[in-house]
C-alpha cells in the first residue's frame, strides 16, 4: 500500500523533513500546516521538491473550527477555507484534513454541522479538492469516529468524506467492540487514516495526544486490528503516520523516517496486505564482541570470574575467550574507543543466517559492509538502533558457515567452572532511540518485547524493556539512562548464568577479582521483606550477593566493577523471570558512589 508521514512527525525544516522521508522510503506525506508557514519555499517550490524527490503531497492540514457555528463566524470560516484551497492548488494536494470543533462558540447541533460541512465541501470542490472530517478526540461537541461518520452522513456530499485517526479513536477505548462501527463506514468514504500508537496513559488526552504518540507497534494500541477493520471496509487510500512526540521533534529526522517506514512495513505484514521474508528468531547468543584499546583489565576480570583464552583469530587481533558456553570476544583492533572497553556487537544463533538476513534488509536494516580475508566465514550482520553490530551466526554445523573456524586453537589451562552461559545482555540506547530499538528486536529479530519497567536512579529515571525469545535463550534489556553524559549509567553489561552463584562469586573474590560494594541498608531491608534460612542474608552481605523473587522463583545476583564501559554480572536464575529490576535503584545508587568516590 501507499504510505505517507505527516511532516509533523519529524525534526528540522521542511526541507529536511521531505528528504528524510524520502530517503526512508515513503510515497508521500502530509504537509502540516505550521511547517508550510515557516518555510522560506513558496507552495510552488515546495510541490517541485516533492516531485523531485518522489513524494506525493496527500493532504494539507489542519483546518480547525470550521461547523456548527454562529453564521457569522461561518462565513468567516469560509473566506479562510477559500484561501487554504488556492494555496492547495499552488501545492498541487486534493484532500483536507478538517478537525471536529473545539472553537467556543460551537453548538451540540448535528444538523448543523452537516449543513456547514455540505457548504464547505461545495466550495472545495469547486478547486477539486476533498474534504476530510475527523473527530477529535477532545473536540467540544464531536469527539468520536461514529460521531463524525454519522454527521458526514448526514451531510451527503461527494466532496466530503471522513478521516479515521487511530489515536483519536483508541485512546477513547480500544475494546472491539468499540471499533465495530468502521464497518459500517463505506470505503469510499474514508478519504484518510492516520496511524500513531502510544504507551497507556493515564492523563489527558490532550497531553497524551499531543506529546506522547509513537509509531505502531510501539505502544499499547491494538493499531493492527484497526488497520485491519478499515481495509475491511475497501479503503485504499494511503497509510500515514501522524506522530507528536517531544523526542522525535529532537531527534536527527533521517534515523527517526526510517523507524517510521518500519513500522508501516512491519504493519503491513501483520494485516497481512505486504507480505516479508519470514521472521528467523535467534536461538540463543553464539557470543558477545568487546572492542578495547587495553585488553589488560577486561581479561584481568575474565580471568577472575573463570574465563580461558582459548583461540586467537587467523587474521584479526580478536581472541576468544570461554567458559561453558559462554563466549566473548575480545577485540584490540583500531576500531576500539578510547574511553576503554565496550561492547560492540553480538552474535545471534540463527536457524538460517541467510534468511534472517533478508528478513533485516525487507525491514530497513540492511546488511553492513564488512571487511574480510578471503578464507574466513562469510557472516551478515546489521546495526541495532543503538550501534551494536548483530551477527546472524551457525556454530558448529556443518552445512553453513562456522565463525569459530576462523580461530586457531591457543594453549590455555582450563579455568574453574561456574559459568554456564549468557544469561541476558543490557544494552543501554541513544535516549531518542528506546522505542525504536523495541520496534527493531521485535520486528526484524522476531523477539518479544516485554512491558516497559521504569527504575529509579539517583541522578533521575531509567526506562528498561526487555526483549526475548520464546525459551529465553536470549534476553535483551533494552534501557535508556537517566544522564545522558553520565558513563557510570550508560555502561552495558553482560549476564552469566551460573547454577550456584555463591561459589562463582567467591572464586571471583578468591582470584583478585572486585564486586560491586553494596550498602549494609539494602540487606537490612532484605531481612524485613524474606525470610532466609540461618547464614544465608550474611553470606550474601558478605558477598555481595543481591536477591529478588517473584511468583515463578528466586533470583541472586551479584555485580563486577564496570571496566571502561562494561560491567559484568553473575546471575542464579531458579525459574525467576525477571532481571531484578526491584534491586537496580540499588545498583545504580552503588555504581554512582563506586565511580565518585
Amino acid at each position: 500500500m501507499r504510505t505517507s508521514i505527516a511532516t509533523v512527525s519529524l525534526s528540522g525544516s521542511l526541507t529536511e523533513k521531505l528528504t528524510a522521508a524520502a530517503r526512508a522510503g515513503f510515497d508521500g506525506v502530509e504537509i502540516f500546516e505550521n511547517d508550510l508557514l515557516a518555510s522560506p519555499l513558496t507552495p510552488e517550490e515546495i510541490r517541485t521538491r516533492c516531485a523531485d524527490l518522489g513524494l506525493g503531497i496527500d493532504l494539507y492540514q489542519p483546518m480547525r473550527d470550521m461547523e456548527a457555528v454562529p453564521e457569522e463566524q461561518f462565513a468567516s470560516n469560509l473566506r479562510r477555507a477559500r484561501h487554504k484551497f488556492e494555496l492547495m492548488g499552488r501545492l498541487g494536494t486534493d484532500t483536507v484534513l478538517v478537525c471536529s470543533s473545539v472553537h467556543p462558540l460551537a453548538v451540540d447541533d448535528d444538523a448543523l454541522a452537516a449543513e456547514q460541512l455540505s457548504r464547505l465541501a461545495d466550495l472545495a470542490r469547486e478547486f477539486g479538492i476533498k474534504v476530510a472530517y475527523e473527530a477529535l478526540a477532545w473536540g467540544r461537541h464531536v469527539s468520536t469516529y461514529d460521531h463524525a461518520w454519522q454527521i458526514v452522513r448526514a451531510a451527503d456530499h461527494p466532496a466530503l468524506g471522513t478521516c479515521l485517526d487511530s489515536f483519536h479513536i483508541l485512546s477513547r477505548g480500544s475494546e472491539p467492540k468499540s471499533l465495530e462501527a468502521i464497518a459500517d463506514i463505506p470505503g469510499e468514504k474514508i478519504f484518510f487514516l492516520q496511524l500513531a500508537d502510544a504507551p497507556l496513559l493515564a492523563m489527558d488526552v490532550l497531553q497524551w495526544s499531543r506529546h506522547y504518540r509513537c509509531f505502531p507497534g510501539q505502544g499499547g494500541f491494538d493499531v493492527t486490528d484497526l488497520v485491519r477493520r478499515v481495509l475491511h471496509t475497501g479503503y485504499d487510500g494511503p497509510l500515514s503516520l501522524e506522530v507528536f512526540n517531544d523526542v522525535y521533534r529532537q531527534a536527527d529526522a533521517g534515523p527517526t523516517a526510517v523507524d517510521a517506514h518500519r513500522s508501516l512495513l512491519a504493519l503491513q505484514e501483520a494485516v497481512g496486505v505486504a507480505p516479508l521474508p519470514e521472521p528467523v528468531v535467534p536461538t540463543g547468543v553464539a557470543f558477545a564482541e568487546l572492542v578495547t584499546p587495553d585488553a589488560g583489565p577486561v581479561a584481568a576480570v575474565l580471568g577472575a570470574l573463570g574465563f580461558a583464552r582459548t583461540a586467537r583469530h587467523r587474521s584479526k587481533p580478536v581472541d576468544l575467550w570461554q567458559q561453558g558456553e559462554a563466549r566473548l570476544l575480545l577485540n584490540t583492533g583500531p576500531a576500539g574507543r578510547r574511553d576503554g572497553t565496550g561492547l560492540a556487537a553480538i552474535g545471534l544463533e540463527s536457524p538460517d543466517p541467510a534468511g534472517a538476513a533478508r528478513r533485516a534488509e525487507s525491514l530497513l536494516a540492511p546488511v553492513l559492509p564488512r571487511r574480510r580475508a578471503a578464507e574466513d566465514a562469510p557472516l551478515d550482520a546489521v546495526a541495532a538502533p543503538d550501534g551494536t553490530e548483530l551477527f546472524f551466526c551457525a556454530t558448529g554445523r556443518p552445512e553453513l558457515p562456522n565463525w569459530r573456524a576462523d580461530f586457531e586453537d591457543v594453549t590455555h589451562e582450563a579455568g574453574a567452572a561456574g559459568v554456564r552461559r549468557i544469561d541476558h545482555l543490557a544494552l543501554v540506547q541513544p535516549w531518542h532511540q528506546f522505542d525504536e530499538a523495541a520496534l527493531f528486536h521485535r520486528s526484524v529479530l522476531g523477539l518479544h518485547a516485554q512491558e516497559s519497567v521504569d527504575v529509579a536512579d539517583p541522578y533521575g529515571l531509567m526506562r528498561s524493556r526487555a526483549v526475548t525469545n520464546p525459551d529465553g535463550s536470549v534476553r535483551i534489556a533494552l534501557s535508556v539512562g537517566a544522564a545522558p553524559t553520565d558513563d557510570t549509567v550508560h555502561a552495558q553489561h553482560i549476564a552469566f548464568a551460573t547454577d550456584d552463584v555463591v561459589t562463582a562469586v567467591r572464586r571471583f573474590r578468591d582470584a583478585g577479582g572486585r564486586v560491586l560494594p553494596i550498602p549494609a541498608n539494602y540487606y537490612d531491608d532484605l531481612a524485613a521483606r524474606f525470610a532466609f534460612a540461618d547464614g544465608e542474608l550474611e553470606t550474601y552481605r558478605e558477598l555481595g550477593i543481591l536477591y529478588d523473587r517473584d511468583a515463578y522463583g528466586e533470583f541472586r545476583h551479584c555485580y563486577t566493577r564496570t571496566v571502561g564501559r562494561v560491567f559484568f554480572e553473575l546471575v542464579q536464575r531458579d525459574g525467576y523471570r525477571g532481571y531484578g529490576a526491584q534491586n537496580a535503584p540499588v545498583r545504580l545508587a552503588a555504581q554512582h558512589g563506586v565511580t565518585g568516590g
